[in-house]
């Protein structure tokens, strides 16, 4: 029986992950919750993760993985996105997994895109990729490879493939693909809007915000997914 802030909170995660694909920070759980500090976050987390509910990655920044819902939240409608392996002979299913058909499409992948010091843009198909169908709506969707460690804090790591819905608008929060025009240069940042300015920020203290004139910035998506290989 969970707590209705670890209720709160497993929901909060959830439907990041579900928009984001991607977990969100201690800071905006934080601020989701009303809480004064992340102590009470890092408390909630603990017993969520105690409880079966998630899981946390070693060796990840805040990177966490749902591993089921509480009944009263999947009968709220919400379904969680889970890509099941191969199952054994017996044609069980592992005990807290929960079945679901998995239908892929394959992306594009557009090159690489800087997740620090911004590159060349990116125009040219290097490969393909297979990507859950939970994971992409509607609308047209890419795929990029990241180079950098400026949106580690953010879950998203030097080598991570992240999917793209493309569309030339973002609200304040975004993780997006900008296009800085002057410099004909593409990165992966977090999007805030500042009067007529852009705020370009990094979910990583290493690296400060890149501030720019509304004109001087496109953007070329918005990540709604994430794929990641534990294979060297």
């Amino acid at each position: 029986m969970l707590t209705k802030k670890q209720l709160d909170l497993l929901e909060f995660i959830h439907k990041r992950v579900q928009r984001d694909g991607v977990p969100p920070s201690f800071d905006e759980m934080k601020d989701a919750l009303d809480l004064r500090s992340k102590s009470g976050i890092h408390r909630l987390i603990t017993a969520l993760e105690e409880r079966g509910f998630i899981r946390r990655l070693a060796h990840r920044a805040r990177a966490i993985e749902i591993v089921k819902l509480p009944d009263s939240m999947l009968a709220k409608g919400f379904t969680p996105t889970v890509i099941n392996g191969d199952l054994p002979d017996s044609g069980r299913v592992p005990n807290g997994a929960i079945p679901v058909e998995v239908h892929a499409t394959e992306l594009p992948v557009m090159g690489r895109i800087a997740a620090g010091v911004p590159i060349e843009a990116i125009s040219q198909i290097s490969h393909t990729v297979a990507v859950p169908g939970q994971m992409i709506g509607s609308g047209k969707h890419y795929a990029l490879e990241v180079r950098g460690d400026s949106m580690i804090d953010a879950g998203i790591n030097d080598g991570d493939i992240v999917v793209i819905r493309e569309q030339n608008t973002a609200d304040d929060g975004d993780i997006v693909v900008a296009l800085v025009v002057e410099s004909s240069e593409a990165t992966l940042k977090r999007f805030r809007r500042k009067g007529k300015m852009i705020a370009l920020e990094a979910a990583n203290p290493a690296y400060e915000p890149r501030i720019l004139r509304d004109d001087q910035v496109k953007v070329q998506g918005r990540l709604v997914g994430l794929i990641r290989s534990y294979l060297n």
